[in-house]
């Protein structure tokens, strides 16, 4: 008798884990970075799953490629940008093939809600010649996922995923199966397949043009792309979110639905193209399936009216493809506007961040940033940085910054990295430093975990994926074994040892690091001191010091330009005392 199945509401990440799960993964590892960071958060759930964080994404994906060579059904997540980390052994295990299922998602972020750019990662599937899924919901990412393992075994390949924010974060109703319990095999000795030595990558590339045209024929036929007819007028092709966007503007449309969308079935869009008078491709960001189109010698509507930056949602469709509306189908009902009140990012109340960044600006300095929560030090009111490229480039971009200046910036100098960051590729770039004579000040921020994803472990944290302890590495001793003379460790709520420490640090002839050592303050468990605020407003002279700390719990009273403290946002950390000269501002008992 057939039963009816578990269903449940989940997010595309937790669908995907899911996914994982019921196809029988035992092996998973990330670096967390939005919009996939959550996907390795619930992997971790599972106790069948033996989850775990890299220190890199390229430390993440070749571990999980050493798994899937030893047998075991493995899973690799990044966001968009982590690929380009990750992707040296990507490339190399598209030519390797694996012995057990190994599937890569890649989170991109149309729309950059998150990200420093809007790179469109459906080209690495095609510059590595692996097969990719694009879910179009919940439902889709996990029966894809489950997919993926089947097919990466079957042809022998890695097999990538490929979502993006809009899918990640989103819910909807997933049915659930059991899951398969996959056997285990043994790491076998297999040279001429595992060894990329030139002889063996000449053979191994013929090898991946072969599965390549194998997994054309499937992509031709099977049941991830479909053809749904309705009128004729319209034909579109559209894969992932822009799927159901699509959808609500035109209903009625044609649709020739991509859910594997490399290699790219060139019969099936002639055969849609034909049955259909005007063909519409609609993706978000660049032409990746247009210009594929365009090559088979049809005539497609797509980027010249569909914008290329941003995030795509029914609106934009509708105001791009409004003539096609208008005249085949009913036009789109329009509502009225309603902006959202401006929320700038801030960094939060008792922040451990917010002293650097107002001492780097007091003292003026030429500042080099990355990529985590110190970020928004760029932003008013610190101003306190002046170049953001990517994960562990600080120290580097500090060095080039050297090297081009020369004498002129000497003293000047700081490059400001976070501890999860100086893990994942800062020491390398402090150990150019030293190799390379150079003599900037490099900052690490240590608040013990890695928090503008969310709060996930590092070797900092002692402790892994799955809560339990682990060897929790010293900053202190790791950067004195890159060779650094000068070490410091320092708390940042302490302005003025903090200051001096800066100022010493940059009169040293050599590399120098200081190690600013406080908790994130939204760490769970964590319990600091508060110093109860006083406000005495007769002594508030509106001069701005405690202003520039840009604490969103101190406020200018429209009323007379004075401060005044939002009591439900101050956490009562005390730094606005510290600079307060008048002393409006002052210390009351401290609660513990």
């Amino acid at each position: 008798m057939k039963t009816e199945k578990e269903c449940a509401v989940m997010s595309g990440n937790a669908a995907i884990a899911r996914g994982a799960w019921e196809a029988g993964v035992k092996f998973a590892s990330a670096y967390p970075g939005t919009p996939s960071t959550e996907i390795m958060e619930y992997l971790g759930t599972y106790p069948e799953i033996d989850a775990q964080w890299g220190v890199n994404e390229k430390t993440a994906m070749e571990t999980v490629i050493g798994a899937a060579y030893a047998g075991t059904r493995s899973i690799c997540s990044q966001k968009h940008v982590g690929l380009n980390v990750a992707a040296d052994p990507f490339f190399t295990v598209a030519y390797t093939g694996v012995e057990a299922g190994l599937v890569i998602i890649t989170a991109d972020d149309p729309g950059m809600h998150s990200s420093q750019n809007e790179q469109d990662n459906r080209y690495y599937a095609k510059m590595a010649k692996v097969p990719m899924f694009e879910p179009s919901s919940s439902q889709d990412a996990k029966d894809m996922t489950k997919a993926a393992f089947e097919l990466s075994e079957r042809f022998d390949t890695p097999v990538l995923i490929r979502t993006t924010t809009r899918i990640s974060h989103s819910e909807g109703v997933v049915l659930l199966d059991e899951r398969i319990e996959v056997p285990q095999k043994k790491f076998e000795r297999k040279m001429s397949k595992y060894c990329v030595l030139p002889q063996n990558a000449r053979i191994l590339h013929v090898k991946v043009e072969e599965r390549l045209m194998a997994l054309l024929a499937l992509a031709e036929n099977c049941s991830w792309n479909k053809i749904e007819i309705k009128n004729k007028e319209i034909g579109i092709i559209t894969s992932g979110i822009s799927y159901y966007h699509a959808k609500e503007i035109f209903p009625n449309a044609s649709f020739l639905k991509l859910g594997l969308t490399n290699p790219f079935p060139k019969e099936l869009v002639k055969k849609f193209a034909s049955q259909v008078k005007t063909l519409i491709v609609i993706e978000e960001n660049d032409p990746f399936m247009e210009e594929q189109i365009k090559a088979l010698g049809l005539s497609v509507i797509g980027k010249e009216k569909i914008p290329i930056c941003g995030e795509l949602n029914p609106d934009i469709v509708h105001e791009s493809l409004a003539q096609f509306c208008e005249t085949s189908f009913p036009q789109k009902a329009t509502l009225p506007e309603c902006k959202a009140p401006v929320r700038p990012p801030v960094l939060c109340a008792g922040c451990p961040h917010r002293g650097v960044f107002y001492n780097l600006r007091k003292l003026d300095l030429n500042v080099t940033g990355d990529i985590g929560c110190y970020s928004l030090g760029a932003l008013a009111p610190h101003n306190a940085i002046h170049t953001t490229v990517c994960m562990g480039a600080s120290i580097t971009n500090a060095l080039g910054i050297e090297k081009s200046q020369k004498d002129q910036i000497h003293g000047k100098l700081v490059a400001v990295i976070g501890e999860s960051t100086f893990f994942h590729s800062g020491i390398t770039s402090l150990i150019d430093t030293v190799y390379n004579q150079g003599r900037h000040l490099t900052i690490i921020l240590d608040n013990s975990i890695t928090a503008m994803t969310g709060h996930q472990p590092n070797p900092a944290s002692g402790k892994t994926l799955k809560g339990k302890d682990t060897k929790k590495l010293e900053i202190e001793a790791l950067v004195k074994a890159c060779g650094v003379e000068f070490v410091r460790t320092v708390d940042p709520f302490d302005l003025k040892l903090l200051e001096n420490t800066i100022k010493e640090a940059l009169a040293f002839e050599k590399p120098s690091v200081i190690i600013t050592k406080r908790p994130c303050y939204l760490l769970k468990g964590y319990k600091p001191e508060k110093t109860k605020i006083l406000l005495d407003r007769v002594k508030c002279v509106k001069c701005g010091m405690c202003w520039k700390l840009g604490c969103p719990a101190i406020e200018k009273d429209q009323s007379d330009g004075k401060t005044q403290i939002a009591a439900a946002l101050c956490v009562e950390c005390g730094m606005c005392v510290t600079v307060c000269k008048p002393g409006a501002l002052k210390a009351g008992e401290v609660v513990k």
